[in-house]
């Protein structure tokens, strides 16, 4: 990826813009982020428990005020798959990789987003279901769990087929106009 690729993905938005009232974290040249909210200097790790508690905030560049915000939860993901249980596999992160320049990386982030997105709703679901449940209810509530699941599981592939297939139709589309712009038709 060259240069002015690489600085120009870190100058958009972040996907979930966050609002005017967002947390502001100030990134320094020495690495250093400081926190205006709490006008202090906070670690990675603290920026990792305002994701997990759902806190807006967007770090900027302290000096040209670039944002950073992405290039940040990337670190944290970073760091988090190095730190002992990581989440993809090897051969998950070459496949993403590949993505990069490839004419299907639009949609895959959005695939992706949307993937995950159904899988929250679903995890949301059982812990809708499961909340005061004693240990013997708990039991039976988990001894149910395999129909549920599937019924759910099924759910989530027929969302995730019906977004492929639409990533698909617009692959088509687009090569489609593309090819009749050179005035070759299909």
């Amino acid at each position: 990826m060259s240069r002015s690729r690489a600085s120009a993905s870190t100058t958009k938005a972040p996907a979930t813009s966050p609002a005017s009232d967002a947390r502001v974290i100030k990134k320094y040249p020495n690495r250093r982020l400081y926190d205006t909210s709490s006008s202090s200097y906070i670690t990675l790790a603290q920026v990792r428990e305002l994701v997990m508690a759902h806190e807006a905030f967007v770090v900027r560049d302290a000096k040209s005020g670039e944002d950073l915000t992405r290039s940040i939860l990337l670190q944290i993901i970073l760091e988090e798959e190095a730190g002992g249980a990581p989440m993809f596999t090897e051969a998950v992160l070459a496949h993403i990789i590949r993505f990069y320049g490839h004419a299907l990386q639009g949609f895959m982030g959005t695939y992706l987003e949307k993937n995950i997105q159904a899988f929250i709703e679903i995890q949301a679901k059982l812990a809708e279901q499961s909340t005061g449940l004693s240990p013997e209810s708990w039991a039976q509530f988990m001894s149910m769990q395999s129909p549920m699941m599937q019924g759910m599981m099924g759910n989530y592939l027929e969302q995730s087929k019906t977004m492929f297939l639409q990533m698909q139709e617009q692959m088509t589309r687009q090569t489609e106009q593309m090819l009749g712009a050179f005035g070759i038709k299909r």
